[in-house]
């Protein structure tokens, strides 16, 4: 009888166990306990904060978290994902297309947010996995969809054009064919394209985007085939795209943002001329715009005229960049514009190295006229003139708007990287001799 007593003294209840376990033991259940408990509510969020590698891995975690990641609405695999795997073959075992196969063909339920960065380091022989993701994406209702890619230039394929629910679209180095008869994106808010190809057939095909708000190209080829209809449009940047069709571009009537920027001459090229006043006449809301000195010297062909037709009453934000003070065009384009803008109160100028061709006599007479700009400029607040050299039309400019705002605020003067010491004081000294209208 007591060999069976002995026997049966040997068996612990499960209370007995839990109390004989180290604190660490017992950490360690209770957290595991609160992880496989988490509300939904919160389940989400967090994988969302998460990188993509790291939300992988909370599959590890417990039972219950092992298929979590699987339901990410946002996949973000820019340069800090993808650049992991750039010194490793695309398709070895954990090479990057290895690892995104994985990703996009475990992945349940809709993927809201999908970003993907291939890094030139990344070695491959076609596009063919990346079509096969735009095609489940397509197929899981995407909204955002930023591809960005460093390699030759990726055709979109068209499966993306029937990505009905997508609010934004950020591509670079892609070529965009939209099929002739496609409807356009109803719900697409938001374009950010960087040296992309339109091709050649693309002009024929009017892209109807009803809610599109904001628009910027960079560096894009054959953007004259790029034809949309986007009355809702408010901001408009256009940057080193030569063969744009502005006009074209311009047809909102919403339009309060636009930012023109060739950044080398169109002499030579065959391109629709226009005038300012034709184009300002197409920018009834404009409130912030922005050129550079190229585009004046393009509109300059059309020359500027004392006054617009139209005046420009709700323009508050010019700039200039890339400015010349010796290109006499460029000059008669910023006083004529100053000219007709009443509701002017940011004014922001840099100044680009004048070369051999800079005419500093001629421009320094015109400013110099009594009619260069015979209008007080009332509203004017804040002038920002960056890269200045301390030539004498540049002087004279600021004086010109110094004795022309009477309610100037603010004058900002950042002399150029490669004005000395001795040149910088010197422009100091002959600002603080200038009379002012609002002292």
């Amino acid at each position: 009888m007591g060999t069976l007593n002995s026997r049966f003294s040997t068996f612990r209840s499960p209370a007995e166990d839990y109390s004989m376990l180290t604190d660490n033991h017992k950490r360690r259940l209770v957290e595991e306990d609160i992880i496989s408990n988490l509300p939904e509510d919160l389940i989400h969020p967090i994988l969302v904060r998460m990188p993509v590698k790291d939300a992988v891995r909370t599959s590890v975690l417990s039972k219950k978290w092992r298929h979590r990641w699987t339901t990410m609405r946002r996949l973000d695999l820019r340069c800090e994902f993808s650049g992991k795997y750039a010194n490793i073959g695309a398709y070895q075992h954990t090479g990057l297309f290895r690892i995104v196969n994985h990703i996009m063909i475990n992945h349940k339920g809709p993927i809201l947010k999908f970003v993907l960065h291939m890094p030139e380091e990344i070695n491959f022989d076609s596009f063919q996995e990346v079509d096969q993701w735009m095609l489940i994406l397509s197929r899981n209702n995407v909204r955002v969809l930023d591809f960005r890619n460093l390699h030759p230039f990726y055709q979109i394929p068209s499966s993306v054009f029937s990505c009905r629910e997508l609010r934004a679209l950020l591509l670079s180095k892609c070529i965009l064919k939209p099929p002739l008869e496609f409807p356009g994106f109803p719900k697409l808010r938001y374009i950010f394209l960087l040296k992309v190809n339109f091709g050649s057939n693309v002009g024929q095909t009017v892209i109807n985007l009803p809610h599109l708000k904001k628009l910027i190209l960079h560096s894009c080829l054959n953007v004259n085939n790029f034809n949309i209809r986007a009355v809702k449009l408010r901001t408009l940047k256009v940057v080193n795209c030569l063969d744009a069709m502005l006009l074209r571009l311009l047809h909102s009537k919403r339009l309060s943002a636009v930012h023109i920027c060739l950044g080398k001459s169109m002499q030579g090229l065959q391109v629709e001329r226009y005038s300012l006043a034709r184009m300002l006449r197409k920018l009834p809301k404009l409130v912030t715009l922005t050129l550079d000195g190229y585009f004046l010297k393009f509109l300059a062909a059309e020359k500027f005229p004392s006054s617009l037709p139209h005046a420009i009453k709700c323009l508050q934000e010019l700039t200039f960049q890339r400015f010349s003070f010796g290109d006499l065009d460029q000059l008669q384009g910023v006083l004529c514009m100053l000219r007709n803008s009443p509701s002017l109160k940011v004014l922001r100028v840099t100044h680009m190295q004048m070369g051999p061709e800079a005419d500093l006599e001629l421009t320094s007479k015109y400013i110099e006229s009594l009619d260069c700009l015979d209008q007080t400029l009332f509203m004017l607040k804040t002038v920002e003139i960056t890269s200045l050299e301390g030539s004498r039309p540049e002087l004279l400019f600021v004086k010109l708007l110094l004795d022309r705002s009477p309610h100037l605020e603010s004058m900002i003067i950042r002399p150029g990287a490669k004005v000395d010491v001795e040149k910088r004081l010197n422009i100091a000294k002959d600002v603080m001799l200038f009379p002012r209208a609002s002292s």
